[in-house]
C-alpha cells in the first residue's frame, strides 16, 4: 500500500531534470555526448568476409562465441531438445529461411566479374550522352550473369533453350543494366503473350511435367515465333557453354544526345572465343553427365587466367531510316541484320574475376533494362515496355524493397532519394535528410539536357493492340534456313522431329508442319513425314506492315487461318 502511495505520489511531482539519481555521479558528466558510428559493425562483418575459417571463431548471429556448431541443450541422456536453447532455435529458424524465391524465367545461371573498356568513343559521341562510352580507355565495373530460359534452378546447363546474357555496368553517372539473349530475337512482340508463353515452357498444371503438346501448341498458333523457334531448334539452342555464344540486346533502344535529338540502337556482343554449339546427342549426354557444364566451364576458364572476352558492337538507325525500313523497327521477332543495318565496334568486356559467394554476388545480382542513364531511353517496344515493370517488380519480390542496397546491386556513384525504409534498410536509410522534397533543405536537382517536347511525341489515342501476322514474318525463318548447311539442317530437322513428333495431338503437328512448309516445301515435307502429320496449305497477308497497321483483332489466336 505505501508503495502504492509512494508512486502516486511520485508520479504527480513535476519532472526535474537534474533530479535523477546519480546525475553528480563521478565521471558521468565526462562521458556526455559520447557518440559512436552505426557502421561500425557493418563494416566490420564485411572486412570477416573475406577472412578465412581459421582466422575468425565460431558464434551466434549476434557475435556471441559458442563453444561448437554441433552442441544443444536437451534434458538427460535420453530427454527432449530445450526450446531455451536459443542457438538451436536460431540455427533452424535461419535454415529454414535459406532459399528465397527462384526466377520464375533465367532461373538457372552463372556469372562472374570484370570491366568494359571503350574502344570507340568517336562513333559513340555522334549519337549519345552516354558517360559510360564517352572516352577511349575508360574501364567500367561490370557484372554478368549467362542463364538458361524455362529451366528451374536446378535444371541442366544444356538444355535446348535460349540464353540470358545479362549485364551490369557501375558507371560514374549510376548503375546501367543491359539485358540480353543469346539470340537476336524472341518469341513474342506483344507484351501481354509473355506470362502464357513462359508458362508453356514450364509445367502442366496438372500433371506437373514438361509438356510437349502445349509447348508446340503455342508456337503453333503464333506464327511470329517461327524465326526464333528454328533458332532454337538447330545447334545454335544448344551452345557450348556459355563462353561461346553471342549476346543481343534483342530490344530496339534510343540513343539520346545533349540536345534532344536520338537515333534508335541494338547492342550486340560477340564471343572473342568464337561460337561454338553441341549435337542434340552431346547436350543430352552432358545434361545427364554433368547439369552444371557451362557454369563449371565458365568458373574454371576464369581461374585459369584465360579471361573470356566479347567484342561489343552498336547498329543504329535514325528516326527517318525507320520509317522506310523494311520492317517495324520495335519488332522483337526480327533481326536487324548486319547486311541491312551496320555494325560498329563501340569496346570490348571481360570477365576476369570469379565470385567469392555466388549467392551473395549472382543470385542477388538483379537486372533491370528500366535501369536508364542519361544518353540512353527505352524506346516504344511494347514487350520492352512491359519488361522496364516486370525486371523491378522480381527483384522486390524476390530480394525486397531495398535490394539495390545489396553490394552487387549498389551502385559506385553516390544515390540520394526519398525511397526510405522498409525490409533491409542497412545502407543508413539516407541519414536524417528529408524523406520528401522539402524547401527547408532543399535537395540539388540536376537540369535535364533536353525537354520532353522536343525529346519523343505520338499521335493518335489509346487503343486495345495485338500484332498482325504477315508474310514478312517468314522473310527471317527463310533466310535463315537458306543460311543452314547440308548438316546443319539435317540436324535442324532431325531435332524438331524428335520433339514435335512427341506431340500427341494430330492438329497440333499438322499446324506446325503447315508452318515449317509455309517456310520451305521441302522442309515441310521432311517434318510433316518425320512426324506423321499431313503437309497443308496456309496464306497470310502480303501487305507489308506499317507503323499504322500492325495491329488487329482476333477471338482466338494470332491466326488467320
Amino acid at each position: 500500500m505505501r508503495l502504492h502511495s509512494t508512486l502516486s505520489l511520485g508520479l504527480a511531482l513535476p519532472f526535474a531534470a537534474a533530479s535523477f539519481p546519480g546525475h553528480d555521479a563521478p565521471g558521468l558528466r565526462e562521458r556526455d555526448g559520447y557518440k559512436f558510428d552505426l557502421n561500425t559493425g557493418a563494416n566490420l562483418q564485411r572486412q570477416l568476409a573475406s577472412k578465412s575459417a581459421p582466422e575468425v571463431e565460431f558464434t551466434t548471429e549476434g557475435g556471441t562465441p559458442q563453444s561448437h556448431p554441433y552442441v544443444y541443450q536437451k534434458i538427460g541422456d535420453d530427454g527432449p531438445l530445450l526450446l531455451q536453447d536459443t542457438y538451436l532455435t536460431e540455427l533452424f529458424g535461419h535454415f529454414d529461411r535459406e532459399r528465397i524465391p527462384e526466377r520464375v524465367v533465367h532461373a538457372k545461371g552463372a556469372g562472374a566479374h570484370g570491366y568494359f573498356e571503350v574502344t570507340n568513343a568517336e562513333f559513340a559521341k555522334k549519337y549519345t550522352m552516354m558517360d559510360v562510352l564517352s572516352e577511349n580507355g575508360l574501364r567500367t565495373p561490370i557484372t554478368v550473369r549467362f542463364s538458361t530460359v524455362g529451366g528451374e534452378s536446378g535444371s541442366a546447363d544444356e538444355a535446348r533453350d535460349p540464353r540470358g546474357f545479362a549485364m551490369k555496368f557501375r558507371t560514374r553517372k549510376g548503375i546501367w543494366d543491359l539485358v540480353m539473349n543469346n539470340t537476336p530475337v524472341f518469341f513474342l512482340r506483344d507484351a501481354t503473350k509473355f506470362p502464357h508463353f513462359i508458362h508453356t515452357q514450364k509445367r502442366n498444371p496438372q500433371t506437373h511435367l514438361k509438356d510437349k503438346d502445349i509447348t508446340w501448341d503455342y508456337w503453333a498458333s503464333n506464327p511470329e515465333s517461327l524465326y526464333q523457334v528454328m533458332r532454337l531448334f538447330s545447334d545454335l539452342g544448344t551452345p557450348d557453354g556459355f563462353i561461346h555464344m553471342h549476346g543481343w540486346s534483342g530490344h530496339t533502344y534510343r540513343w539520346i544526345k545533349k540536345d534532344g535529338t536520338w537515333v534508335y540502337v541494338r547492342i550486340y556482343a560477340e564471343s572473342m572465343q568464337g561460337v561454338k554449339n553441341l549435337t542434340n546427342a552431346d547436350a543430352t549426354r552432358i545434361q545427364g553427365e554433368n547439369p552444371d557444364y557451362a557454369t563449371q566451364q565458365l568458373y574454371e576458364t576464369i581461374e585459369s587466367g584465360n579471361y573470356p572476352g566479347w567484342t561489343v558492337y552498336a547498329q543504329v538507325l535514325s528516326p527517318e531510316q525507320a520509317q522506310s525500313f523494311k520492317y517495324n523497327v520495335l519488332d522483337l521477332t526480327k533481326e536487324w541484320g548486319f547486311d541491312d543495318v551496320p555494325k560498329t565496334e563501340i569496346g570490348k568486356f571481360y570477365l576476369t574475376q570469379n565470385p567469392a559467394n555466388y549467392f551473395a554476388e549472382i543470385e542477388q545480382a538483379a537486372f533491370s533494362p528500366a535501369r536508364m542513364v542519361d544518353g540512353w531511353g527505352p524506346s516504344n517496344d511494347p514487350v520492352l515496355q512491359a519488361r522496364l515493370f516486370s525486371y523491378s517488380d522480381t527483384h522486390r519480390y524476390r530480394l525486397g524493397a531495398n535490394y539495390m542496397q545489396i553490394p552487387v546491386n549498389c551502385p559506385f556513384s553516390p544515390s540520394a532519394n526519398f525511397e526510405r525504409d522498409g525490409a533491409m534498410a542497412v545502407n543508413g536509410n539516407q541519414g536524417s535528410r528529408p524523406n520528401y522534397l522539402s524547401t527547408l533543405s532543399p535537395i540539388k536537382l540536376v537540369k535535364r539536357p533536353y525537354v520532353d517536347e522536343t525529346h519523343q511525341q505520338w499521335t493518335g489515342g489509346a487503343v486495345s493492340a495485338l500484332s498482325r501476322v504477315t508474310e514478312v514474318d517468314f522473310d527471317w525463318p527463310r533466310r535463315f534456313w537458306a543460311s543452314l548447311s547440308a548438316g546443319d539442317k539435317a540436324n535442324f530437322i532431325s531435332n524438331v522431329v524428335g520433339h514435335l513428333g512427341a506431340v500427341k495431338t494430330l492438329e497440333i503437328r499438322t499446324r506446325m508442319v503447315a508452318l515449317f512448309a509455309h517456310v520451305d516445301a521441302e522442309l515441310g515435307a521432311a517434318i510433316g513425314k518425320g512426324v506423321k502429320a499431313p503437309v497443308t496449305k496456309v496464306a497470310f497477308p502480303t501487305d507489308k506492315p506499317t507503323w499504322d497497321n500492325t495491329t488487329t483483332w482476333v477471338t482466338t489466336s494470332t491466326l488467320e487461318y
